[in-house]
């Protein structure tokens, strides 16, 4: 059944039609379809927190897993002022993919706070941490549900996290999350292991397709931790990037940006915007630069029917979850436009996230370049993957992707069957 090309009303409704096409290719049984598509629990949490001038106040956070047939869940917690249960939802049945697609033992979930992290002093925000944490403590747990961090939380956030169940534990927990500093149990190449897995699928799809990887001119889109470190990476790599955005507008350089100067100067001014030797653009105009290889790394929904049939990047690789929207899947496949999908293109996090569970269980901690090359050899081995599905099935990547991990969670959920 393919895609209508009427527009989705929410990014979990989207979720859901990319999960139905794919299970219509899969002839997948109708209580398989049952059971896949709903979420295994969710948990919505209201909780107070004091502020530095002894104000309370209330905030809102949700914890949803979606399956867990293979394995722990495993998923981010994002701070947001616009977080609500319907993207976690979504965010959530993603992780589920993406942890199958790349063949690591976990399920997924995800994790939100309606909140505007710039807002928050550093203690209010440690307050807020702490008390979450302790609210979804009934549903996380290193052999249960394993956060990390996602949009706008970090390895200091993890690490409020890890003490405060660790406090309710009574004894040290570091496998209750990962992306922890290094000197709590991290892992050396946790901070850019989602901006190496988008570099190294965009090397190889755009190898695979007939773009000359050297020169090839890069837009990006977010230049957050996933967009910057993708950035750096893909020119350090012998690409051109020739126009970046954060959350305040973008720039572009035809001649190409230098990304580690970017990356200072950002750091030192707190925007991209005035970067010596660039312009400033706006975001449609970023969207729609000609380009060998676009990286959209911000948020959901950025390519969509209204915008599809003005992209001029011959490939595009999702670095944020669900940037395109169904009804620009369409568009961007008649116009022979090549996508790597979210679930496949940042499943790097996620990864090493397995690695440092791994070696915290072990207790033996690996070198980055341990770490980095068991990262390039299981994305390379789930590109091969995918590429063959797609090929086989005479479909998008996409949906090459969705088959590949739904028929692994299908497996395991026969196999597990249903209890009683």
């Amino acid at each position: 059944m393919a895609i209508s090309e009427a527009p989705a009303t929410s990014f979990y409704q989207a979720s859901l039609r990319q999960f139905d096409t794919a299970a219509n290719l899969l002839r997948l049984p109708e209580e398989l379809r049952l059971i896949l598509r709903m979420p295994k629990r969710e948990l919505t949490v209201n909780f107070p927190v004091r502020m530095d001038d002894g104000r309370v106040e209330m905030f809102t956070g949700y914890r949803v897993q979606h399956n867990m047939n293979c394995g722990p869940a495993k998923g981010g917690i994002r701070y947001a002022p616009d977080a609500d249960i319907d993207e976690v939802r979504a965010l959530a049945m993603l992780m589920t993919w993406k942890c199958a697609v790349v063949g690591i033992p976990y399920g997924g979930a995800k994790g939100g706070v309606r909140v505007d992290r710039r807002l928050l002093s550093k203690g209010e925000l440690e307050r807020l941490t702490r008390r979450y944490a302790t609210e979804i403590s009934l549903i996380i747990g290193p052999d249960l549900d394993i956060p990390a961090p996602d949009v706008n939380t970090d390895a200091q956030i993890m690490a409020w996290i890890m003490d405060t169940l660790s406090m309710h534990y009574g004894r040290n927990v570091p496998g209750i999350v990962t992306g922890k500093p290094i000197a709590i149990g991290g892992s050396q190449g946790r901070f850019e292991a989602t901006g190496r897995g988008v570099s190294i699928v965009a090397r190889e799809v755009a190898k695979h397709i007939g773009i000359k990887f050297e020169g090839a001119t890069v837009v990006v889109q977010g230049f957050g931790n996933v967009g910057a470190i993708t950035a750096r990476l893909l020119h350090d790599m012998g690409c051109r990037v020739i126009a970046l955005s954060d959350i305040y507008g973008a720039i572009a350089n035809p001649n190409g940006i230098d990304v580690a100067l970017a990356q200072k100067y950002v750091k030192e001014h707190g925007r991209l915007a005035g970067l010596p030797g660039s312009t400033v653009i706006s975001n449609m105009q970023l969207l729609e630069t000609p380009c060998d290889i676009l990286v959209p790394a911000a948020t959901e929904g950025q390519i969509t029917f209204e915008n599809a049939e003005r992209i001029q990047a011959k490939l595009i690789v999702e670095g944020a979850n669900g940037p395109t929207t169904p009804e620009a899947d369409l568009i961007l496949q008649r116009r022979g436009i090549t996508v790597v999908p979210d679930i496949l293109a940042n499943a790097g996090g996620v990864t090493v996230s397995y690695f440092e569970w791994i070696q915290g269980r072990e207790n033996f901690f690996w070198t980055e370049r341990r770490v980095n090359e068991q990262l390039e050899e299981m994305m390379i081995e789930s590109i091969s993957r995918v590429l063959k599905k797609s090929d086989e099935l005479n479909v998008p990547l996409r949906m090459g992707a969705y088959v590949v991990a739904i028929s692994r969670v299908a497996e395991a959920t026969e196999f597990r069957g249903i209890y009683p």
